[in-house]
């Protein structure tokens, strides 16, 4: 994903000498081929990422087409201050790339954990939220988000996510994308966990049970569309996140479901629980022990509908 993203910008960057592309001293295994092509178009702002984002608000406002980048809450909630009144408020070109959402960057620990961006993000006024599910929608959306007017939060896994969409997918900023259809529940992802809402999906198929999958790339604005839909053609539906359960996908379904006027089908939130990681271990692990495992999401799925799956 994370390749998917430098590639396409690649490609842009080299059409458009707008593009600039700021670093907090992070990411060079992938930087530099773009650092090299595009000097002009390219800044190492050293570990200093409330400076990182001024400067690209500074950029963005005589012109440019920023994006800040940076792993985990580096370019997100450490200069959360300067995204908010600088950013956000003056409704700059500036896309704030984050590497490693959720439990990504395991071992090191919370500080390094992305679990509360998408809640933050998702209420910044003017901020749009994205968060793609693998390669195919993380090249997508950088091609999209260079298109969009104002301030973007790109929220992308760190490597080796798998592909789910064939290249020539539709993408379009605030709609969502079925990846199956189903009648017996509803699966809502966001991000790479809908690689495991899909494999979830097959085990559900295999108990006799039809499952739609959508991938909610963009939580702002939200495919509320979509989401009523679900709830007039599917028995019940369940979000999944590598986030916390509180605020993020989740919370923005609920929202839509309690103001709607539609069908009150059965609703749950898989996400993390709202407590800090402290079991240091590999992605996969921490993933295994916070209930984001496919067996956990099937057996959520039953239990919504009443089977024992």
């Amino acid at each position: 994903m994370r390749t998917a993203f430098f590639k396409t910008l690649e490609d842009l960057a080299e059409k458009d000498p707008r593009i600039t592309f700021i670093t907090g001293d992070l990411g060079f295994s992938v930087v530099e081929t773009y650092a090299r092509r595009f000097p002009k178009q390219f800044l190492n702002a050293g570990v200093a990422e409330a400076n990182m984002t001024g400067v690209a608000v500074g950029l963005a406002l005589s012109g440019k087409i920023v994006f800040t980048y940076s792993i985990g809450n580096f370019p997100t909630l450490r200069c959360l201050e300067q995204i908010r009144n600088d950013a956000c408020y003056h409704r700059a070109n500036v896309n704030v790339v984050s590497v490693g959402g959720g439990l990504s960057y395991g071992a090191l620990g919370s500080s390094h954990h992305a679990t509360e961006d998408l809640a933050i993000f998702r209420v910044l006024p003017e901020m749009t939220v994205v968060a793609p599910s693998d390669p195919v929608e993380s090249a997508l959306a950088t091609r999209a988000i260079v298109q969009h007017p104002g301030p973007c939060f790109l929220r992308l896994g760190k490597a080796g996510e798998p592909t789910l969409h064939d290249p020539a997918v539709s993408f379009t900023l605030g709609k969502s994308i079925r990846i199956r259809d189903g009648a017996d529940v509803t699966l809502i992802g966001t991000g790479p966990i809908v690689a495991t809402c899909l494999q979830a999906a097959d085990r559900l198929a295999e108990k006799g049970l039809s499952t739609r999958v959508i991938s909610m790339h963009t939580l702002k604005p939200l495919d509320r569309e979509a989401i009523l839909m679900a709830a007039q053609e599917t028995s019940a539906i369940l979000t999944v996140e590598e986030h916390s359960e509180i605020g993020g996908l989740g919370g923005a379904v609920a929202e839509v479901l309690a103001q709607s006027d539609g069908p009150r089908v059965p609703f749950r939130i898989v996400g993390l629980p709202d407590r800090f990681c402290r079991v240091v271990g590999n992605h996969d692990y921490l993933k295994q022990i916070s209930g984001l495992t496919v067996q956990d999401i099937v057996r959520e799925a039953g239990r919504l509908i009443g089977q024992k799956v």
